[in-house]
């Protein structure tokens, strides 16, 4: 088999979020604003937020363990983790998840950092890998806390979530295919300094540089030999919130001259929003996320259309490329237990989600012990002689 006949792909995808949410209409409240703001003006309703007892680790080894659960680790000898919420400069929080869901250790574990564009920098390299030696498997976890300060623009774009996914040949749910647009320039639209726990954010700057980098990474995608706009059925796009979506389709849309009307558009991109929307911004993990919900939420069988994915890390980094829904691709869906999931939230109140917010922010060093709060398979349990210690609360 050469390398260019070797199907290569998303075999399966998994998620999971936070223990909290806040609905949206506290923050509305407390600021004294019209809740619509939120829920029509950028497209978001609720935000997971996390326990004490999680974080980017807990919550992408519970996406990662779903896909271990159905498929084993046989195969499995590179792990990648996608984060801009690090919890180490210097550890992979990939090892931390690698070591709760007892993987072998004959694996290579790494930690890849470019804003919300690492996961699908994950999913490139995972592709070499698997299409170098068709026998093996690659699983990439994508986890973040998107964290803003406390009455900033920002603040009710936050969100947490993880999603995980295997990448093999001859793909049971995506078939990733060739070839890809890429942009990159080097600005500050958002950014975290290693001395702050929220990030930085230029808001207007930040949408204008999204479109820009749509438009660059779309006209490469097409002069290396892609296909049209009219040949792409479904759309994925990064979601910092879902109205950023629309607007990029819309751009899109203008770029390419395309006849498409509002209801047109609106059917191309409508099903990958439902998730975002309940969870908020989960950087790293957005775009994939919105994959699941529109596989999860779309009423007609897309087995055979061609989705179009857009990804963004501020910064920044963009990357256009598309992919092929497999055939029987529902039978690996968990949409029941996806949706569960986000109904067994615990409700936070204001109150609640500030001092929650607070006590991130108040984390500076030095040993402490969190609260047992989470109901999911993983905690973090502080931090002992410096070192950040996990419990599996099950066996995996």
């Amino acid at each position: 088999m050469t390398t260019a006949s070797i199907r290569v792909g998303i075999d399966d995808l998994a998620f999971a979020t936070a223990h909290n949410v806040l609905d949206l209409k506290e923050l509305a409240d407390h600021d004294g604003i019209d809740v619509g703001k939120f829920y029509v003006g950028i497209g978001q309703t609720q935000m997971s937020v996390a326990a004490e007892d999680e974080d980017i680790v807990t919550m992408g080894a519970a996406a990662a363990r779903q896909i271990l659960q159905r498929h084993g680790t046989t195969g499995i000898r590179t792990v990648l983790f996608a984060t801009e919420s690090g919890v180490d400069q210097s550890k992979s929080a990939g090892v931390y998840a690698h070591g709760l869901l007892g993987m072998s250790a004959h694996c290579r574990v790494v930690e890849l950092k470019q804003a919300c564009y690492s996961a699908t920098a994950g999913l490139q390299f995972a592709l070499g890998i698997v299409a170098r030696d068709p026998s093996e498997r690659v699983l990439v976890i994508a986890s973040d806390i998107a964290r803003y300060a406390l009455d900033s623009s920002g603040e009710p774009t936050q969100g947490a979530a993880a999603v995980a996914f295997l990448v093999t040949a001859d793909p049971s749910l995506i078939e990733i295919e060739s070839p890809t647009g890429l942009f990159t320039d080097d600005i500050h639209d958002f950014w975290r300094p290693n001395y702050r726990s929220a990030a930085v954010v230029d808001g207007k700057y930040s949408l204008a540089a999204y479109l820009q980098s749509l438009e660059g990474a779309w006209g490469e995608y097409r002069s290396r030999g892609g296909v049209s706009f009219g040949e792409i059925d479904r759309f994925c796009y990064h979601q910092p919130f879902t109205k950023m979506a629309k607007k990029a389709h819309d751009r899109l849309v203008a770029i390419t001259e395309s006849p498409l009307d509002a209801a047109g558009r609106a059917a191309q991109i409508e099903d990958s929003l439902t998730y975002n929307k309940q969870v908020g911004n989960s950087y790293t993990a957005s775009i994939y996320l919105g994959l699941l919900s529109l596989l999860e939420n779309a009423p007609d069988d897309l087995a055979g259309e061609r989705i179009g994915f857009f990804s963004y890390g501020s910064g920044s980094v963009s990357e256009f490329f598309t992919g092929v829904v497999q055939p029987g691709y529902r039978s690996l869906l968990r949409t029941e237990h996806d949706r569960q999931v986000l109904d067994a939230r615990r409700p936070i109140d204001y109150a609640q989600y500030r001092a929650l917010h607070e006590h991130v922010e108040a984390v500076r060093g030095g040993d402490f012990e969190t609260a047992a709060q989470t109901a999911g398979p993983f905690r973090f349990l502080g931090v002992r002689d410096d070192m950040r210690r996990y419990e599996a609360r099950e066996a995996q």
